[in-house]
């Protein structure tokens, strides 16, 4: 079944007032909040590389009240162990059984905040949840519910006792982008707020759980051109052949850039994909995935730069192909 017309304005309604919501706490930012909701919308975690104070856990708490949902903090640090974050088993003497505690990562939405200070160890404790939604403690498996998303940070600076993430978790994360600091007159409109602390405001929720549910079904039966596809898998393809880059993007980066893009379409009340959808998703979805040469590094080239530069060098469709 692919999507409707009239599905599609329903969608983009919808998606419209959940942005506007959250940009109650998160002002100026409408490009980011739209990135976060399509990558919540398409089953997919969102990792954030930003500084400390520019609304990463705001960001995620406005999201999960605006949907209804439950949302958690987890602040990852050297000494957190994985059991920190699934939940651990403790016996309880008079049932004379082992009880699962649940831990933080039972939430809609989870902020992994700076995921890059705790070990490769705990890190991996996030791998099975975020690919199956879903852990196994002690041979048991629970599932963690609908809807679920991973919002991870990074802090660009003080790098000193991190753990970089290596390029399989990385390839987890449907997307990657900043938030960045507000522009003068978001600044202002902040400041004038300065008594309330971030911690007390509240946004409406918007719509239930099941809704947010709904709309990612609906979201899968976007109709994707042959032609989409193959502009997706030669940009894909260029990105491996780059000079600069060591390792490309993986099939799962080209799966990431057509679900987001199905996402994106619906959320501008499109039932269709179109090239600039994939246009405005390249960077965030495919940046991060990249492994760039050493010597490009050191020259100064970046991912987001390899990328845009194969925008310009990749032709996108200009007909659709026949069936």
């Amino acid at each position: 079944m692919t999507m409707t017309p009239e599905q599609a304005t329903w969608f983009a309604d919808i998606f419209t007032r959940l942005v506007d919501n959250v940009e109650q706490v998160l002002l100026g930012k409408t490009f980011v909040v739209r990135l976060a909701y399509t990558a919540l919308l398409s089953e997919g975690h969102l990792l954030l590389e930003d500084y400390p104070g520019t609304g990463k856990t705001s960001l995620a708490r406005a999201m999960a009240q605006s949907v209804q949902g439950t949302n958690n903090r987890i602040q990852f640090t050297p000494d957190l162990l994985p059991g920190d974050i699934t939940g651990v088993s403790i016996w309880d003497a008079g049932k004379q059984a082992f009880e699962f505690h649940r831990g933080p990562v039972f939430a809609s939405i989870v902020l992994a905040d700076e995921i890059n200070r705790a070990s490769p160890k705990t890190q991996s404790a996030l791998l099975e949840v975020m690919e199956e939604g879903q852990i196994t403690v002690d041979g048991v498996t629970h599932d963690v519910g609908e809807p679920f998303m991973v919002i991870a940070t990074q802090n660009p600076i003080e790098q000193a006792g991190t753990y970089r993430l290596p390029e399989a978790q990385l390839d987890r994360f449907i997307m990657k982008t900043s938030i960045g600091y507000p522009d003068h007159t978001s600044t202002l409109r902040i400041l004038e707020g300065a008594g309330t602390k971030a911690h007390d405001v509240v946004v409406p929720h918007v719509v239930t759980s099941d809704v947010v549910t709904e709309m990612a079904a609906l979201a899968r039966t976007v109709h994707v051109d042959a032609s989409i596809n193959d502009y997706v898998s030669r940009l894909v393809d260029a990105t491996r052949s780059a000079t600069e880059v060591r390792l490309g993007a993986s099939v799962r980066g080209a799966l990431a850039l057509v679900r987001t893009a199905k996402t994106l379409a619906a959320a501008s009340g499109r039932h269709y994909v179109v090239p600039d959808d994939i246009k405005t998703l390249a960077e965030p979805v495919l940046a991060h995935r990249l492994v760039l040469d050493p010597e490009a590094e050191f020259d100064g080239v970046t991912a987001p730069s390899v990328v845009a530069q194969l925008l310009m060098e990749t032709a996108p469709p200009s007909d659709r192909q026949a069936v």
